[in-house]
C-alpha cells in the first residue's frame, strides 16, 4: 500500500480522533512511503509540545498537550519500530494536559490496565471506555468529553496489548477479568461500558459476564471474526498485539458472541457504519438482535469507527449511557 493510500484509509479515523483535517493533509502529503508515517506523526506531536512550552496560558498549554497526545497515538497506526515510544509519549502528554486542565483527574492502574479517571467525585455514574485492536485511550477524547458533559465520571483505559501497555503485554480474550479489576480499583458498584472497534467485543463480552455492568454500548464492534478472511494488514496487527501468528489465530477464533449475547442483561446499544465492510468481520446486528435489551443503530454512510458520521451517533450513544446509568439509580 502506498503512503497516499494508507493516509486515505486512515483519514476519517484521524480526523474523528480530533486532529485538524488540513494539518493531517499537510503531514500526510509529505510522506514518500508508509515507513515515514510514524516519524512524521511523532515530529508533529513534538511540535505541539513545543507550542505548549511557550503558550501564554495554562489552558492553551493543556490544549496543545491534548493535541500532541492525539498525534503521538496516531503515529502507532503504521508499522513503526518506535511505536512503543510514541505510545508512551501519548500517555505522558495526556497526563500533562490533564494535570493542567483537570487537576482532579487521577491515574488508576492495576494488573493489565492503566488509565485516568476524570469527572466529579460525586458523579451519579461512572463509565469505562475500552479501546480496540490498535486504538488507545488517547483516540477517543471527544467521546470522553461528551460523557463528562453529561455529568458522568469517565475512566478511559488501555488494557492488555493496547496503547501504553502494548509494548509489555498482549491481547487477552477474557477482558471481563480486566474490567472487573478496573471496577474494583475505581471503588464503584456499577458502571457503564463503551467499547470501540475490537473494544466493542470486549465490552459486550464483559457485559455478559460481569454483573456490575449496568449500561453498555459498542461502536464498530465485531460479533465474530474469521481469521482466514481477515485482510493481511489486520492479521499483522493482531499478530503484533497478541504475541505472534499462532496466538493471533487463537485469539480471533475466540471472538464470537453467539453464546454470550443472550446473557447481556444491561441495556445495550450497538452502533455500526453501513460502509464498515472489513472482510472476515461480522458486524454487530446479530449482537443487538440476540441481546435481551439490544438496540441496533446503523448509519448507512458511516465507516469503521464512524469518524465520518459523528453527529449521527455520538450524542445518541452518550445519552443512552447517561440515561441508563442515572435513570436506573432508583
Amino acid at each position: 500500500m502506498s503512503a497516499a493510500e494508507f493516509a486515505a484509509a486512515q483519514w476519517t479515523r484521524a480526523t474523528g480522533a480530533g486532529v485538524d483535517p488540513h494539518e493531517y493533509r499537510r503531514v500526510t502529503d509529505g510522506l514518500t512511503s508508509v515507513a515515514d508515517w510514524g516519524p512524521s506523526f511523532l515530529r508533529t506531536g513534538h511540535a505541539y509540545l513545543e507550542r505548549a512550552e511557550v503558550a501564554k496560558s495554562s489552558v492553551s498549554a493543556g490544549e496543545h498537550l491534548l493535541m500532541a497526545a492525539r498525534w503521538f497515538h496516531l503515529a502507532t497506526l503504521a508499522p513503526y519500530a518506535e511505536a512503543g515510544r510514541a505510545a508512551a509519549e501519548a500517555d505522558q502528554a495526556l497526563g500533562r494536559a490533564l494535570a493542567v486542565l483537570e487537576p482532579g483527574a487521577r491515574r488508576v492502574s492495576g494488573e493489565g490496565f492503566t488509565g485516568r479517571l476524570r469527572g466529579p467525585a460525586d458523579a451519579p455514574g461512572t463509565v469505562v471506555v475500552v479501546p480496540g485492536l490498535d486504538s488507545a485511550k488517547e483516540e477517543f477524547l471527544d467521546l470522553v468529553s461528551a460523557l463528562l458533559a453529561r455529568g458522568l465520571a469517565v475512566f478511559a483505559m488501555d488494557g492488555p496489548g493496547q496503547g501504553s501497555l502494548a509494548a509489555t503485554t498482549t491481547l487477552t480474550p477474557d477482558y471481563e477479568q480486566v474490567v472487573g479489576r478496573v471496577v474494583d480499583a475505581l471503588g464503584v458498584e456499577r458502571i457503564g461500558l463503551v467499547g470501540l472497534s475490537l473494544g466493542g467485543y470486549f465490552a459486550a463480552r464483559t457485559a455478559a459476564l460481569e454483573t456490575r455492568v449496568a449500561a453498555v454500548a459498542t461502536v464498530s464492534g465485531p460479533f465474530r471474526l474469521d481469521w482466514e478472511e481477515l485482510p493481511p494488514p489486520v492479521r499483522d496487527i493482531m499478530a503484533r498485539r497478541a504475541g505472534g501468528d499462532d496466538a493471533a489465530h487463537e485469539f480471533a477464533r475466540q471472538v464470537d458472541l453467539s453464546a454470550l449475547a443472550p446473557r447481556i442483561a444491561a441495556p445495550l446499544l450497538v452502533v455500526d457504519g453501513g460502509q464498515d465492510v472489513i472482510p472476515g468481520v461480522t458486524n454487530g446486528e446479530p449482537l443487538a438482535r440476540l441481546a435481551p435489551h439490544g438496540t441496533h443503530l446503523s448509519v448507512p454512510h458511516g465507516d469503521h469507527l464512524l469518524g465520518n458520521a459523528r453527529p449521527d451517533w455520538l450524542s445518541h450513544l452518550t445519552d443512552h449511557i447517561a440515561h441508563t446509568l442515572i435513570g436506573g439509580r432508583g
